[in-house]
């Protein structure tokens, strides 16, 4: 059973309602992993979640530790939050640069996805802040300076454009459309195997003897609407991506 340590996809709301001359707040917390753990647990995958909140206290520390993983996955989770903890930003005190373990990881035969959303590659605003970091370096695409979103709110249509990779393996040429991603410059040597009109899906690289993966939408709503991730290849192309980047079993 291959072991996928997923990260983030998860966010805590704070609403303040007016009625009239009186005011009130409220919390509350969510996760949008339903769809992407269902379709890798169906590839008899183990689906290990940190939520974003949780990076500080349950992100491996220790390159050992993170090796207990076959696939580390990177969903709408800034590179603040894996490199800003507690104890620097508020206690001055060094620790454990996450992103150089996760090249270090990757260097010596690890797999890693970064997922697209408001807060991976560079997002909304550039939050994402992943410009010019060890994850730009392992990733198989060049990131934008700036806010790197493509908003489609009338849905784009991806397609396969390398239907003979693995990875691709019984999907059909078109998918499902899509309300946006992220704008990403594959990196020479690369392999793009779908695009969402002239951007860039699906891309895969190496980097030492790790695999990697960047795909630019999201695993879940807003960008992946219902229809996307309950639609009958979603599983198939995550299950096919899980075998490639593990040991590049065709399927």
């Amino acid at each position: 059973m291959k072991r996928v340590l997923f990260v983030g996809e998860s966010w805590h709301v704070h609403v303040t309602e007016a009625k009239g001359f009186d005011t009130f707040t409220y919390d509350y917390y969510e996760e949008a992993t339903e769809f992407i753990q269902a379709a890798l647990e169906k590839n008899g995958a183990e689906f290990c979640h940190i939520p974003s909140h949780l990076v500080e206290q349950k992100f491996p520390t220790t390159l050992e530790a993170l090796q207990q993983y076959d696939v580390v996955m990177f969903s709408d989770v800034g590179a603040n939050t894996m490199n800003l903890p507690m104890n620097v930003f508020q206690r001055l005190v060094p620790s454990v640069n996450k992103l150089e373990l996760v090249k270090d990881y990757v260097l010596r035969g690890g797999a890693f996805v970064m997922i697209g959303g408001y807060l991976t590659f560079q997002g909304i605003q550039a939050r994402g802040a992943y410009k010019r970091t060890a994850m730009e370096e392992i990733l198989p695409v060049t990131l934008l300076e700036g806010d790197d979103r493509v908003e489609r709110c009338e849905g784009i249509t991806p397609r396969v454009i390398l239907p003979e990779h693995p990875v691709m393996a019984g999907l059909p040429e078109t998918w499902p459309q899509v309300l946006g991603y992220n704008r990403l410059i594959p990196k020479e040597r690369s392999q793009v195997l779908a695009r969402v009109g002239e951007d860039p899906l699906v891309v895969l690289g190496q980097y030492g003897k790790g695999s990697v993966c960047a795909y630019a939408t999201d695993c879940a709503p807003h960008w992946s609407p219902e229809a996307f991730c309950k639609w009958e290849g979603y599983p198939v192309f995550w299950g096919n991506l899980l075998r490639w980047l593990t040991c590049g079993e065709e399927t």
